[in-house]
C-alpha cells in the first residue's frame, strides 16, 4: 500500500452505499429529486425501472409514481434521455448538459455517421433529404408538444420511409427512417422521452423537444459528471469509472485529474474519491434489507462487484448480456432474488441458510411493503433473469 493511502474495505463501502443510496431506512428520501440527486441517473431501460427504484429508497413508497410522472411530466425536474453507454436513464434536470456534452456528443456523431452511411448502402435519399425530414419533424414535435413517431409520421410522411440494414448480413432487417432519426435526435440531445401511452410501466412513449441548455466545455463537463458519480458511488477503480460512463481511460484519468480526486487502496488495487471525501460515513446502525429492481442502478453502478455481489449469485441474477434482475439486498449485499407473481404476491429467495435466517424478517417486511403500493400493478422485468423465472414459474 503507498504511503498515505487510506485503505477502505468492503465493510465501510457498503456502509457508503447503505447511507449515500437512500437503501438504509434512516437514510430514505421524500422525493424522487433526493433520489435521482443521490444516485446521479435512475436507469430507465426498463420503465417500471424508475419508479420501483425510487419507491424503494422514498419514506412514503406509495408516492413513488405520483410524484415521479410528477417530476418527469409536469415539473420536468426530471429527465429521461440517453446518456452513458448509449443507455436511457432518468436524470435531474439540473445534470442534463452535464450529460450531453460529457457523453453524448461523442456517442451522437457516431449514431449519425452510422444512419448515413447504412442508408447509403441501401440505396436511400441522400444526407440533404435527411436534413429536410428532420427539419420538418422538429418542427411538427414543437407544434404538438409530445407525440409519437406515428403521430409525427402523420405529419412528416417521409418518416415512414424504409430501407434495408445489413443486407446479406444474419442481422439483415428493415428499418424505418423514424426509428432511426428519433434515436440520433436523442442522443443529439434535441427530443427526450415524454409521457409513455399507457400506464408508468409503458414502454411505448411519446417523444417530446429536449428542454433548452447550454453548450459545455465536454472536458469540463465530464469532470463535472465524474464528482457527482464520485460522491455517489466512490470510491472506486478506473475499471468501473470508464464502465460506467463508456469513456476511454485517457479520459477517466483526465477527469480524475481534473477534480483532484484522491487514490485510496481497495482490495481490487487503487480507488478514487472526490477530493476532501475519503473519511468514513457514519454507519447507519440498524439491520436494513432492500428490494431492487431490475437494472436498479446501484446493482449496475459498479463493474467490479465482489465486494458487494457473491459471484456465485450471478448466473442466478444476470441475464446473458450483463443485466441484472430484481435483487435482495441485505446491509450491503446482494443476497439473492425476488419475483412478482401473476398474483401479485412478492416471493423471494435467499440460497444461502445462514443469511436467509438473519434477514428473513426485515426481507418479508419490505416484501410486503412493496406488495402493499403496487396493489393491482404487475411488474415482469424487460431482461428476464434465470432465477426471476424461476421464481415466477
Amino acid at each position: 500500500m503507498a504511503e498515505g493511502r487510506r485503505y477502505v474495505d468492503g465493510v465501510e463501502r457498503r456502509t457508503r452505499l447503505a447511507v449515500r443510496h437512500r437503501l438504509a431506512g434512516a437514510a430514505r428520501a421524500v422525493t424522487p429529486e433526493e433520489v435521482a440527486a443521490s444516485l446521479v441517473a435512475l436507469h430507465g431501460s426498463d420503465p417500471a425501472t424508475v419508479h420501483l427504484a425510487v419507491a424503494a429508497r422514498l419514506t412514503d413508497p406509495a408516492k413513488a409514481v405520483p410524484q415521479t410522472e410528477r417530476a418527469l411530466y409536469e415539473d420536468r425536474t426530471l429527465v429521461r434521455m440517453h446518456g452513458m453507454r448509449h443507455t436511457v436513464f432518468v436524470f435531474p434536470a439540473a445534470l442534463t448538459a452535464v450529460v450531453h456534452a460529457s457523453t453524448g456528443l461523442t456517442v451522437a456523431s457516431r449514431e449519425r455517421a452510422s444512419l448515413l452511411r447504412d442508408m447509403a448502402l441501401a440505396g436511400a435519399p441522400d444526407a440533404a433529404w435527411l436534413a429536410e425530414v428532420e427539419e420538418a419533424t422538429l418542427a411538427a414535435l414543437a407544434r404538438r408538444g409530445q407525440a409519437t413517431a406515428a403521430e409525427l409520421a402523420a405529419d412528416e410522411p417521409r418518416l415512414r420511409e424504409r430501407f434495408v440494414h445489413a443486407a446479406g448480413k444474419s442481422y439483415e432487417g428493415v428499418h424505418t427512417v423514424s426509428t432511426r432519426l428519433l434515436r440520433v435526435l436523442g442522443v443529439e440531445g434535441k427530443v427526450v422521452r415524454g409521457r409513455p401511452l399507457g400506464s408508468w410501466t409503458s414502454s411505448q412513449f411519446r417523444w417530446a423537444p429536449a428542454p433548452p441548455h447550454p453548450e459545455l466545455d465536454p472536458a469540463a463537463a465530464q469532470a463535472d459528471l465524474l464528482r457527482h458519480w464520485l460522491r455517489a458511488c466512490g470510491p472506486a477503480t478506473e475499471a468501473d469509472l470508464k464502465w460506467w460512463t463508456g469513456w476511454t481511460l485517457r479520459e477517466v484519468r483526465r477527469a480524475l485529474a481534473a477534480i483532484g480526486a484522491e487514490e485510496v487502496a481497495l482490495d481490487e488495487g487503487t480507488g478514487y474519491v472526490d477530493a476532501g471525501d475519503a473519511e468514513p460515513v457514519t454507519d447507519p446502525g440498524a439491520p436494513w434489507a432492500a428490494l431492487l429492481p431490475a437494472l436498479d442502478p446501484t446493482a449496475m453502478a459498479w463493474q467490479q462487484r465482489d465486494w458487494y455481489l457473491d459471484p456465485a449469485l450471478r448466473p442466478l441474477l444476470f441475464d446473458r448480456s450483463g443485466n441484472v434482475g430484481p435483487t435482495v439486498w441485505w446491509n450491503g449485499r446482494v443476497v439473492g432474488g425476488w419475483a412478482q407473481r401473476a398474483d401479485g404476491g412478492i416471493v423471494w429467495r435467499i440460497p444461502e441458510e445462514g443469511v436467509r435466517r438473519e434477514a428473513t424478517a426485515e426481507v418479508a417486511a419490505e416484501a410486503e411493503r412493496l406488495r402493499g403500493w403496487l396493489g393491482a400493478t404487475r411488474i415482469t422485468p424487460r431482461f428476464r433473469t434465470p432465477l426471476e423465472r424461476e421464481l415466477t414459474a
